[in-house]
């Protein structure tokens, strides 16, 4: 159920518009750097690799799976961050969670990781009954209400710099994606090549200490790129899910930030 607990505000009327327009927002020192450190340690137990020994570091990217304990729990449910949820979504709109998603930690290694090109995050199946679309995830669909996910997050858990494969994002493409998925209605799209989609928009890269958090509108488009620098670089990307659907038409024209961000693309305000 979503929460019942309401947090004094966590972003500024300049970091919302900032959101509308961009497509996402930074939170610094949203977790603690004790919590990262717990967290890492227990990632390193799972990694089929030994931190101490770098030759042992012998793939681009290992994919561990979410965890739902201690301290991933606390750190998923900081205050800031509900309270972040509640302007961007709107409160009792979206869904908490008990921990975090899968964490892609990657490795300094010459190889291409084969994961790095420009996409969006899926976020349901089709509904015409193909067992295959249903059990396989790339086939999976986003349609422009953004069905089932109220948002795309990094969570920062080692210090991310340049070299250090950050997440790239293009800044305000959830702008041109919100247009690109419209046509689509409700079925919405999948297996999109998305390379040319929004190529003119600046690139920025999602570098922070650990403890950093950044909050992204759903249609952002984003991309991993290969590690240049010298220490693993730990993330979570998990999704926020939607308690109720977004609307586009609202009686009350009581729209939150994600949904007036399409409806500006859309010509709607």
């Amino acid at each position: 159920m979503p929460s019942k607990k309401q947090y004094p505000a966590a972003l500024s009327s300049a970091q919302l518009d900032e959101f509308i327009e961009r497509g996402f927002v930074r939170i610094e020192h949203a977790f603690s750097s004790d919590h990262a450190v717990q967290a890492r340690a227990i990632m390193w137990r799972d990694l089929p690799c030994s931190e101490h020994d770098p030759t042992s570091w012998r793939f681009p990217v290992v994919r561990l799976a979410g965890y739902g304990g201690e301290p991933f729990r606390t750190i998923a449910n900081m205050p800031i961050l509900h309270s972040a949820f509640d302007q961007l979504v709107g409160r009792r709109r979206w869904l908490p969670r008990d921990g975090l998603g899968t964490f892609p930690v990657r490795f300094p290694h010459p190889d291409d990781p084969g994961d790095a090109g420009w996409h969006v995050d899926l976020s349901f199946p089709g509904e015409d009954g193909d067992h295959n679309e249903q059990n396989d995830f790339s086939a999976w669909r986003v349609n422009v209400t953004s069905r089932g996910r109220a948002l795309l997050t990094l969570f920062l858990f080692s210090d991310v710099g340049e070299n250090d494969a950050p997440t790239r994002i293009r800044v305000g493409s959830h702008l041109e994606m919100a247009r690109y998925l419209a046509p689509a209605g409700n079925r919405g799209c999948s297996h999109m090549m998305l390379e040319g989609v929004a190529a003119d928009c600046p690139d920025a890269l999602a570098t922070g200490e650990a403890g950093t958090v950044y909050i992204c509108h759903p249609f952002l488009i984003h991309a991993a790129q290969k590690h240049r620098g010298v220490s693993p670089r730990f993330i979570a990307q998990p999704s926020i899910g939607l308690a109720e659907p977004y609307q586009l038409d609202r009686p009350d024209n009581a729209y939150c930030p994600v949904e007036i961000a399409i409806r500006r693309a859309l010509g709607k305000e």
